[in-house]
This record gives C-alpha cells, structure tokens and sequence, in this order.
C-alpha cells in the first residue's frame, strides 16, 4: 500500500526533471499519471517516483519502461 505521496515540487527535485518534460513522459508513457488529490490537487505515490527513477539508473530502455509504467497503474488499479 502506498504510503506517501508526492506532489509535483517534490516528484520535480526527486526525478530531476522539470514539469513539462514531467508531462511529455506522462504523455509518451514513460511516467505514471497523477493521482487526484481532490479539487485540482495531485500527486504520485512515492513507490512509483522511486521505482521509476531506479528503472532509468539502471539503464532501461524507453519500452522497457513503458512495460513498468503499465505494469505500475495496473497495481494501483487493483489496489484500489
């Protein structure tokens, strides 16, 4: 279960990467979609940010990880 969650000034300085490449990831998927916060507020799981950022430390290729983004989003589905 996830227990914490990052809004978008932290997934920035987590990830390293600013808020419109942020969103041509999410677009391209290569990153996973925002939770919804309520109102216009979202975030991300920090399990997802990290798990994320491990798959291009270690050097994944672009479908490699789009695999994991589904793969990811499929068990925040089914933990829902």
């Amino acid at each position: 279960m996830h227990k914490t969650i990052y809004r978008l000034p932290a997934v920035k300085i987590e990830s390293g990467l600013s808020r419109s490449t942020l969103y041509l990831r999410i677009a391209q998927g290569l990153w996973t979609k925002p939770v919804s916060l309520g109102g216009r507020t979202v975030g991300w799981p920090a399990c997802e940010v990290t798990t994320l950022n491990a798959a291009r430390i270690a050097g994944e290729s672009d479908d490699a990880i789009r695999v994991l983004v589904q793969k990811l989003e499929a068990k925040r589905k089914a933990s829902q």
